[in-house]
């Protein structure tokens, strides 16, 4: 269904002014016929201006900045009216919003109070406005199957109120089932932490995509995902971040020993690199220099005694050997 526009019915003040002039020409009337026993006719009309006037109340409609009303008649679409002011319409017009009472954890839904919310009225009227939807965290399974805790922010608003209305049985709720959906078919592309031999863009070759470092790329791919589960219901994706991102805390203190283990592993390949290069370099000097010559059974204790006092987590404990060197 497509979105048609209401222009042209910004007459709100013109009629409520006029309804005011109504009921108190029919309340003066009313009052000098009935001192003037005058013609019942005239009390009669008079009593039925005063109990049907009000009727044209209904039809007056205020709008705000950034807001809209999609309007019906006796169950037929009439149109929408999207710009600010003072408005009257048919009063017999309905206005529907699906999603009025729809309370998600998101912008324009939080309230402080819980009691005072539910006894707040709910609007009619659709915001327009730029909106975050912050869904409740994810345990979902990445592509190597370790359970990952995660959880985004979508900002989102509505530019077809016709879509968002008719072609959904609620926009906000359908927006949050997708956004869950779109999540969980992304997420499990991918590794928490790069990792070999894994095609994250499903073209064949092997790439370093990751959650924890691609996050960009990730974010974009879930925007993309949403956008297009949400055509239909006239919303727009504006933007997908990840707000949250750890793994679950069944494996969180295995992953961490993991971690440290592999930080280990590469300070030390870093460290057995440095004392190679300084022991090639005292040999040299050694050589160059004369200072002593050492036979190779030797020169491969003095390595030996290098990278041991290099490499070694303590303080090295030197002994002095007061006779011969050999």
């Amino acid at each position: 269904m497509d979105e048609k526009i209401l222009h042209g019915k910004k007459h709100g003040m013109l009629v409520f002014l006029i309804s005011l002039l109504i009921y108190a020409a029919a309340l003066v009337g009313l009052i000098a016929t009935i001192a003037t026993d005058g013609s019942g006719i005239v009390i009669v009309i008079c009593l039925i201006l005063l109990c049907t006037t009000w009727l044209l109340w209904p039809g007056l409609k205020v709008l705000k900045p950034q807001e809209a009303l999609v309007l019906t008649l006796f169950g037929h679409y009439v149109g929408t009216i999207r710009e600010p002011g003072f408005y009257f319409v048919n009063p017999f017009c309905s206005a529907v919003n699906p999603a009025a009472k729809t309370r998600l954890i998101q912008s324009g839904d939080v309230k402080g109070d819980k009691d005072a919310a539910a006894a707040e009225p709910a609007s009619r009227k659709i915001s327009l406005k730029i909106m975050t939807l912050n869904n409740s965290r994810q345990k979902i399974n990445d592509c190597l199957g370790n359970p990952i805790d995660i959880g985004i922010a979508v900002t989102w608003r509505i530019t077809d109120t016709a879509k968002a209305v008719f072609n959904v049985d609620n926009y906000k709720e359908y927006l949050s089932l997708q956004c869950d959906s779109a999540l969980r078919n992304i997420v499990r592309l991918y590794p928490y932490d790069v990792t070999t031999n894994v095609d994250t863009t499903g073209d064949g070759i092997a790439d370093e995509g990751s959650l924890r470092g691609s996050s960009e790329t990730v974010a974009k791919r879930i925007k993309e995902e949403i956008q297009s589960r949400v055509d239909e219901a006239g919303i727009e994706v504006v933007d997908a971040r990840i707000t949250f991102l750890a793994y679950a805390p069944e494996i969180a203190a295995v992953m961490l020993q993991r971690q440290q283990a592999s930080a280990i592993i590469d300070a030390r390949k870093m460290i057995v690199d440095g004392a190679v290069g300084m022991v090639e370099m005292a040999l040299a000097r050694l050589n160059e220099n004369e200072v002593v010559v050492l036979d190779e059974e030797r020169k491969a204790a003095m390595v030996s005694n290098l990278l041991v006092v290099l490499c070694g987590n303590h303080d090295a404990q030197p002994i002095i050997n007061s006779g011969s060197l050999y």
